[in-house]
């Protein structure tokens, strides 16, 4: 963290913390939102890095390295990956997030080794700590409530800059690829469709139709994580832009004893996120008995439930738990971040 101390945005940040107006900084050179907004489609095309000030944000320069060794592959033993799902998961999501429309090119580039590594980079810098969430009320929001009243609920990075800016800036560039992305969920790879929708899921979109590409997609899915994602992307992107008809298309989901158990778990899932209504003694029944060993380990594989699980539980066990049964008490050794998940 040394080095960030001599990082053009620190005076920024040590303004704010000394009661400047976060106003004051808006659309400036240090709001990466204003940033990633006027770097030319030429550039993320042509993936001409130098024209992006990666520089006035901290690790910039880091994360440019790791873009440009993604999208050569210069060196077989560097490829880049990793850099920004771990800045990410240490709190400091700015430079990352200038690093998505690259990425997301890519992964659309159907030729290149690393394309589900980039996907899966892409989507990071739109969620902001988010890891071992799993509550009804959390789960779909992917920010801190203990932040409520700071900067849009988001708060600050461990850098002092303001959480939401990034994650603003990483949606606005997933929603501006939205074409880029629609194709992926056709991908005939499992693991692109899952990353795919989980990006997607982001987007900013009040008129329903990436929903609408959930749905469509879902109606010709096989492969059964994939269309518990689908469920999982279309209860998010509802949590943003709501719409009772898909709400109430949801909780049918679970019901519907047709849909594979998996289906109906990430529907149950997701219809408690969207709504305040009691849970059901059937729907806990419901959980509780599709809920296996195998079942919980095998939706890990979709990232809303990896990232759900908490130390020594699976991200589908600790869901039941906390929305079901929270006069459970956590499983033994769940604040061991080296536990194996159960």
């Amino acid at each position: 963290m040394g080095e960030w101390r001599t990082d053009p945005t620190f005076a920024m940040c040590r303004a704010l913390v000394h009661g400047a107006e976060l106003s004051s900084s808006a659309g400036g050179p240090f709001d990466v939102r204003a940033v990633m907004a006027d770097i030319r489609p030429e550039a993320k095309d042509g993936f001409l890095l130098g024209e992006v000030p990666w520089e006035h944000f901290p690790r910039g320069n880091r994360v440019r390295e790791a873009v440009h060794l993604l999208h050569t592959g210069d060196s077989p033993g560097r490829t880049g990956t990793g850099v920004v799902s771990g800045m990410c998961a240490n709190d400091m999501r700015t430079a990352a997030a200038l690093a998505v429309p690259f990425l997301i090119r890519i992964a659309a580039d159907t030729d290149h080794p690393h394309r589900a590594d980039a996907l899966a980079e892409a989507s990071c810098p739109a969620r902001a700590r988010y890891f071992g969430v799993a509550s009804r009320d959390q789960l779909l929001l992917h920010r801190a409530e203990t932040y409520d009243d700071l900067y849009d609920g988001y708060g600050v990075e461990v850098s002092g800059y303001p959480a939401g800016w990034s994650v603003a800036a990483a949606r606005a560039a997933i929603t501006a690829d939205t074409a880029l992305l629609k194709p992926l969920l056709d991908d005939p790879d499992p693991a692109i469709r899952i990353r795919t929708a989980y990006a997607m899921a982001t987007i900013a979109d009040p008129e329903r139709t990436v929903r609408a590409a959930f749905r469509i997609r879902l109606a010709a899915e096989q492969d059964t994580i994939v269309r518990a994602t689908l469920v999982f992307a279309t209860a998010e992107a509802t949590r943003a832009h709501p719409h009772p008809p898909t709400t109430k298309w949801i909780g049918e989901r679970w019901r519907d004893h047709r849909q594979a158990p998996e289906v109906r778990l990430a529907a149950a899932i997701g219809w408690l996120c969207l709504t305040e209504e009691p849970a059901s003694d059937t729907l806990r029944a419901a959980a509780d008995d599709l809920t296996t060993d195998e079942r919980a380990h095998a939706m890990d594989a979709s990232p809303w439930m990896a990232a759900a699980g908490g130390s020594g539980e699976t991200g589908l066990r600790r869901c039941v738990r906390k929305m079901l049964h929270p006069e459970q008490s956590d499983p033994a050794g769940y604040d061991d971040p080296w536990a194996p998940h159960r």
